[in-house]
This record gives structure tokens, sequence and C-alpha cells, in this order.
């Protein structure tokens, strides 16, 4: 199985990343982010893109997986609804 991880940076996705990496069935895991996970395993991939508000110049790399998880996102702590809504 091969699985795409939005936001592994984050409390949620870390937690993510590493039942992926771990779990004998997924052969590949990419993540996608706006900075690396600093992990290092052999099953690991990673696509850091700072923008993430569109992916179309990652479009080509984003596909053929099986399974997706979204856990991209911004705590709302101190931040205005603006801000928090721009993001």
């Amino acid at each position: 199985m091969k699985v795409l991880v939005f936001g592994a940076t984050g409390m949620v996705g870390q937690g993510v990343l590493r039942e992926c990496l771990i779990d004998p069935s997924v052969e590949r895991v990419v993540t996608v982010g706006r900075r690396p996970t600093d992990d290092k395993h052999p099953k690991l991939g990673e696509l850091v893109y700072p923008d993430l508000s569109t992916l179309a110049p990652l479009e080509p790399q984003l596909g053929g997986f099986d399974a997706c998880f979204f856990t991209l996102g911004v705590s709302a702590l101190g931040m205005s609804e603006s801000a928090y809504t721009r993001r």
C-alpha cells in the first residue's frame, strides 16, 4: 500500500506518519507539507512546498496512492479569525 500524508509535522500528522511507517502493509509513505518532517526512514518520501494554497506544481507527483490522510492545518490559538480563515 502507498500512502500520502498532508501535514505530517503537526500533532495528528506525526501520529499518522508514525503508524504508517511501522505498518508492514505500507510499502511507501509520501508526505506533503510546508516544511520537512526531519524523519529518516527507507519508506519515507517528502514533498516540501511552502505555499499549499495551490498544489498544481505538485500534481504529477500526487497520483498512484492507495490512501490519503489530510491532517494539514494550523492552531487557532492566539490567531484572529481573519488570519485563521486565510490559512
